[in-house]
């Protein structure tokens, strides 16, 4: 017997149809997985305020395509009988899905590089030209037999939203190219602004500059200009017409039976075509939401009682729209014909084409407008009715009740009105400004709270025992020039390698309390976070190398107590004396030091031309070697130095290496709102509130602490700390040679141990 035949040598069709059902569940989960990520960005949108729904989980790339293209397999199939209610009505369900996923991923072309953008449209563009060619197969077969109205209506529908989607994105180049420059020009401003405010305490004034650079960030995201344009508003009353549409076709045929006339017979798909039709629908029901809301707030804020006096110019064409298209008719053509006929002729073709697609374009915005416009003609009553209700409402409310509020309301927008010139809106947005500036003005506020409720407490109080009113000068005191070094040349620092090796140290120290080391761990591993965040975004000599010195080190003391493999909990463990763990320390270092570099030579792959490019274990070898060589020359001779009070010190050392560092944030705020891409700013900006809730208490300690010396551009070094805290007081920071010195006088207040 043939594989595929029965004992007769007929075709066996039940043997191909057994895998249906389970064709219909994988198609059942892909609609559920759309359904998850279009729930998700829902969520998302209202949890945060954001009732024009970005698109943060569902959005149109190769993942989303690919489950959609899977959940329309229904409405794709030409073949398969499909008699029942639930067959026809799951065919249609999956047209209107697409529908439904069209006008709720609109706003993702906005966060899409232009190559990534052309080649997401393009694709989706082949799959909806693919859904409509087979829908109108189905129709002329007879695979679908009713609903033929409502499926023509979807096709027009699914035809009119994916030329909106093509043509809008058109502009995202345009606006992003034109909101990049609007921003360079206000960051200018604030930071001419900033400069000038003199007085304010540092956390008053970079919050303040933080919510400059906010309303710029916001109103100048690629996703929210793409969700308040006209098209994008448009797309979800036509989304929201295609989602009534198949309603409209579930409740007639289930409250309605005789009005229809199916076939007999049961479909290969059996069961799981409920199951896909269900899952469909509600997933239709919850990606309306999105779009749905987009254009009911666009309709409410341009009602003529809610904002707008006049609709004089609604209909108006603006520049951005046809801009990309105009500069594409003046790039000539790099094809290479030789003949002058031809290429004269190939670029007239290509102009007649552009001059089409300006004219769609034109017609799509004013399609769109005209939709907005209708919209708020039948909405507009509503609207009234509960403006009524409302000020009904304010009428039994108490006069001195309604005079705070007045009060309220006057100063809140005496405070917001110098935030308007910061709002980036494009051309026919006059009208929003003041909407938006009110509408955002609180979400810093919203962050800064939420980062004041995580502030690092370990931290704070491993920071209140630095010398900060002194300059910090443990970040002078933890390396000595004197101490020879191990190969010829040194590395420059970074800030976080001291803090790490230091660390260690007070680790192996002997007679130390486990509650002192326990929180001096938990202050490390919280500074070193911030430390990691400002060395990202300052703009240093190359010092890659030194940082992955610093994790690697940072990562064996805090998880294993150890230091390149050295049990630091086990060394202060064995009887030893502090000076003989210094040591013991340095002299393993040197030694690892030398091993590395064998190493290193024999496969010749190191190339040590600068010492910022050593291995990293050499990195973290010399650091150890320097540091407890700089502390032994500082501990011998000392009257009074005890294990406690050298642990002391080397956790002073640590508070101040951090405090310098963290005097860096505010420019590190600065860079990070600038340097950041238009499509993640936004994003940048909220951290940087956030980052500035939890630092609050720790800014307030650390102000005014620079010193004078120090220029703006050094700040972010540790190296010209150092040079400049020598230069102001060369005696603080003594040389080996003042261990030579007879007398040793008792050990100050300060960080530092000097023998006099």
């Amino acid at each position: 017997m043939k594989i595929g035949c029965d004992v007769d040598g007929n075709l066996n069709q039940g043997k191909f149809s057994a895998p249906m059902p389970w064709i219909g569940i994988y198609v059942t989960a892909a609609s559920l997985a759309c359904l998850v990520t279009m729930a998700a960005d829902v969520i998302h949108g209202i949890r945060h305020r954001k009732l024009w729904f970005p698109c943060k989980y569902f959005s149109i790339n190769a993942t989303s395509l690919t489950l959609i293209a899977v959940a329309i397999k229904l409405s794709v199939d030409l073949n398969t009988a499909m008699p029942s209610r639930q067959d026809q009505l799951a065919k249609l369900s999956s047209s209107v899905l697409v529908c439904t996923v069209i006008g709720n991923s609109m706003p993702s072309l906005g966060a899409m590089e232009n190559e990534e953008l052309f080649m997401n449209v393009m694709a989706f563009g082949i799959l909806v030209v693919t859904l409509i060619v087979n829908i109108c197969i189905q129709l002329a077969t007879g695979a679908i037999f009713v609903f033929w109205k409502e499926h023509a209506c979807v096709m027009f529908i699914m035809l009119v939203l994916l030329i909106m989607l093509s043509f809008s994105a058109l502009t995202v180049p345009i606006c992003k190219r034109y909101l990049e420059h609007k921003y360079s020009k206000r960051y200018q401003l604030a930071l001419k602004e900033s400069s000038n405010e003199t007085g304010k305490r540092l956390v008053c004034k970079i919050r303040e500059d933080l919510m400059k650079y906010w309303m710029m960030a916001h109103t100048s995201s690629p996703q929210f200009v793409m969700g308040r344009s006209a098209t994008c508003t448009a797309s979800g009353a036509i989304c929201l017409l295609s989602s009534l549409i198949l309603a409209e076709a579930i409740l007639r045929t289930y409250l309605m039976p005789w009005s229809f006339k199916f076939c007999s017979g049961e479909s290969d798909y059996k069961w799981s075509t409920t199951l896909v039709l269900v899952t469909q629908t509600v997933a239709v029901a919850v990606g309306t939401i999105a779009p749905a809301s987009r254009w009911f707030i666009a309709i409410n804020f341009r009602c003529a009682k809610r904002g707008n006096a006049t609709y004089k110019g609604e209909f108006k064409v603006e520049k951005y729209w046809i801009q990309g298209l105009v500069e594409l008719k003046d790039c000539p053509l790099t094809l290479r014909i030789r003949s002058r006929h031809c290429r004269k002729l190939a670029h007239d073709t290509k102009n007649k084409l552009l001059d089409l697609c300006i004219g769609m374009q034109k017609g799509n915005v004013i399609m769109s407008k005209a939709i907005r416009l209708i919209s708020i003609f039948f909405v507009s009553k509503i609207l009234i009715c509960c403006d009524f209700c409302k000020e009904w409402k304010k009428n039994f409310k108490c006069n001195t009740v309604f005079n705070d509020s007045s009060l309220e309301s006057s100063q809140s927008s005496s405070s917001l009105e110098h935030l308007t010139c910061y709002v980036l809106h494009l051309e026919g947005e006059d009208a929003l400004v003041a909407h938006m500036t009110k509408s955002n003005c609180d979400a810093t506020d919203h962050w800064f709270q939420r980062g004041r409720r995580s502030e690092p407490k370990h931290l704070i109080k491993l920071l209140e025992k630095s010398t900060f009113s002194q300059g910090f000068k443990g970040v002078a005191a933890f390396d000595n020039d004197k101490v020879p070094s191990l190969d010829g040349e040194e590395p420059p620092n970074c800030w976080a390698l001291p803090v790490a090796t230091l660390a260690s140290i007070a680790l192996a120290l002997p007679n130390s309390s486990s509650s002192s080391i326990k929180g001096l761990m938990r202050g490390v591993n919280e500074g070193l976070m911030y430390i990691n965040f400002i060395e990202n975004h300052l703009e240093s000599k190359d010092l890659t190398n030194i940082r992955k010195a610093a994790t690697h080190v940072w990562l064996g003391v805090d998880l294993y107590h150890t230091w390149l493999d050295v049990d630091l909990r086990r060394l202060s463990l064995q009887g030893k004396s502090s000076e003989e763990i210094l040591e013991e320390l340095s002299e393993t270092a040197k030694v690892k030091f030398e091993e590395s570099k064998k190493s290193q030579t024999a496969i010749n792959a190191c190339i040590r031309d600068t010492p910022s490019k050593w291995p990293v274990k050499e990195l973290a070898a010399n650091s150890m070697y320097r540091i407890c060589q700089t502390i032994l020359l500082n501990h011998r001779g000392s009257i009074d130095q005890t294990d406690e009070r050298l642990f002391e010190v080397l956790t002073v050392m640590i508070a101040d290496i951090l405090g310098a560092c963290l005097t860096n944030f505010q420019e590190v705020i600065s860079t990070k709102c600038l340097n950041s891409t238009i499509e993640d700013r936004a994003k940048s900006v909220r951290h940087a509130v956030h980052m500035l809730g939890e630092t609050e208490k720790i800014l307030n300690i650390l102000d005014q602490s620079i010193p004078r010396s120090l220029e703006p551009h050094q700040i972010s070094s540790i190296d010209e700390w150092r040079l400049s805290l020598k230069r102001e007081d060369p005696w603080a920071f003594p040389s080996s040679s003042s261990s030579e010195n007879d007398g040793a006088s008792p050990v100050s207040n300060d960080f530092y141990l000097s023998i006099e």
